[in-house]
């Protein structure tokens, strides 16, 4: 979690605690929309753990990858 929150402190010019608290709005945001065994998925990555499938998305360079999928979820089209 360390490595987005500087990505979103130096892309934003917002201090790390901001940056941090922003993130975690928008993943706990993310996790109401979640079944719940995708929203403990996300926790996961959160951690820096691996996913149940297969570590596909295990490490936190892909979780563009995630968000990419999730936004279809929210009418987003990539």
């Amino acid at each position: 979690m360390d490595e987005l929150i500087n990505l979103v402190a130096q892309r934003t010019g917002i201090p790390a605690d901001k940056a941090q608290m922003a993130i975690q709005t928008v993943v706990g945001f993310i996790k109401e929309k979640l079944p719940a065994p995708i929203a403990a998925e996300v926790d996961n990555l959160m951690a820096g753990g691996t996913s149940g499938a297969g570590g596909m998305m295990g490490e936190i360079g892909e979780l563009g990858s995630l968000a990419k999928g999730l936004g279809g979820m929210f009418g987003k089209q990539s």
